[in-house]
């Protein structure tokens, strides 16, 4: 296996809300495409990177108590974490050093009830 992880789906009811609410958080912009009735919020990547979407359809539900994913807050997680506020969302854990190998983490939950972590590197 060359990578564990190779996209992932964050769930939205309000499609709109949500992917202005990670392009604030974020400061990027998310490619929207539609495809077999599901609306996606792309983030960007260049190959051989992961990524993943916002993403809106009937089988997904936004909640805080399923799969924990990390998004890249390099340079600093406090950057992040000072954006989810203003953009709808609430922190539920402030930049925390995990080890010095491994850097600092956030928690957030986002404008759709998600439970989303943010990671960088010391």
């Amino acid at each position: 296996m060359k990578r564990v992880i190779n996209w992932f789906e964050i769930p939205a009811v309000d499609f709109e809300r949500a992917v202005r609410f990670y392009e604030t958080v974020m400061q990027t912009t998310l490619r929207r495409e539609e495809m077999g009735g599901a609306r996606f919020g792309i983030f960007p990547y260049e190959m051989p990177a992961t990524s993943g979407a916002v993403t809106q359809m009937a089988a997904l539900k936004p909640g805080s108590d399923g799969t924990l994913i990390y998004l890249d807050a390099t340079p600093d997680v406090d950057a992040v974490l000072g954006r989810v506020e203003a953009a709808g969302g609430s922190v539920v854990l402030q930049k925390t050093l995990v080890s010095e190998d491994i850097g600092y983490i956030g928690i957030f939950i986002d404008s759709e009830g998600n439970r989303v972590g943010v990671h960088a590197p010391k």
